[in-house]
């Protein structure tokens, strides 16, 4: 594939036990389309985080991005991300 965040592959188990590590009763059960969902919303945030951080970094002309840049856009693109997680319900 093309350089870009396409490539990236998020694996189900591993986003099913990174879940499953919240649940606060072990008798908690996660079903496969729960686990695609979420893992699809990862991959959507993740990809917004970076392009975001990215567009920080660019005004305020710095070439590459930094923590500092993520930390600024992580309040914005968490209220975006909850409203739009709403809009799905």
């Amino acid at each position: 594939c093309a350089v870009g965040f396409d490539c990236v592959v998020y694996k189900s188990e591993t986003v099913s036990k990174l879940l499953s590590s919240f649940f606060k009763e072990d008798k908690t059960k996660l079903s496969a389309d729960a686990v695609v969902l979420m893992t699809e919303m990862l991959k959507v945030f993740v990809t917004e985080a970076a392009v975001r951080s990215q567009k920080q970094a660019e005004s305020e002309d710095c070439n590459q991005v930094e923590i500092e840049h993520f930390e600024k856009i992580l309040p914005q693109l968490v209220c975006d991300s909850v409203g739009s997680a709403l809009l799905l319900f």
